[in-house]
């Protein structure tokens, strides 16, 4: 998954196309992901008690990720995202990291 949590993303296609995000949540299984102030959608609950008015609720609804597009911290881009492994040493043991980089200004973003 190329989208974490916290990432700023810019939505490709939809209603609020063109607009940027930031991630509030990332839905795995149904590779879905919910963005800050967009796609909202508007819920509409009844009273539960006597006397207490009902309401609307507006949410951020998820969206498809492959709607979305991730924007790099450091170029300020939307941008492709690749997978970099990084190796190193510790303690007689070589671990292997993975990393999300840019695909522009080749910098890794984690």
């Amino acid at each position: 998954m190329n989208i974490k949590k916290g990432d700023k993303v810019k939505i490709l296609a939809g209603k609020d196309k063109g607009k940027t995000g930031k991630v509030l949540q990332v839905f795995v299984s149904k590779n879905r992901a919910s963005i800050e102030g967009l796609n909202l959608l508007i819920k509409h609950m009844r009273p539960r008690k006597q006397g207490e008015q009902g309401q609307r609720i507006e949410f951020p609804a998820p969206m498809e990720i492959s709607n979305l597009m991730l924007v790099c911290p450091k170029c300020n881009k939307p941008t492709r995202v690749s997978q970099k492994q990084v190796k190193s040493k510790n303690k007689d043991k070589e671990i292997t990291k993975k990393f999300r980089e840019c695909k522009r200004c080749k910098q890794i973003i984690d």
